[in-house]
């Protein structure tokens, strides 16, 4: 098993509209992603020069329904 990406939430965005998520609306700096019958809707914080926290993108990794060796293979 793969350990977590550092990696910006452009990036973050990115993968998860490769695995079919699309950008629902902008909310301030968060990116809510969702797609069609999918239960979770994704909030990804983008800021510019940061990455996302590791606790974070691995929870997201499971609400979408990957294993964190799926979302490596996506970046």
């Amino acid at each position: 098993m793969s350990s977590v990406p550092r990696v910006s939430g452009k990036e973050v965005v990115a993968a998860f509209e490769k695995a079919g998520f699309y950008l629902s609306r902008i909310s301030g700096s968060h990116h809510i992603l969702k797609k069609d019958g999918h239960r979770f809707r994704l909030s990804i914080p983008v800021h510019a020069g940061k990455t996302v926290g590791v606790g974070l993108l691995k929870s997201q990794i499971e609400n979408a329904g990957l294993t964190v060796d799926e979302f490596n293979d996506l970046l």
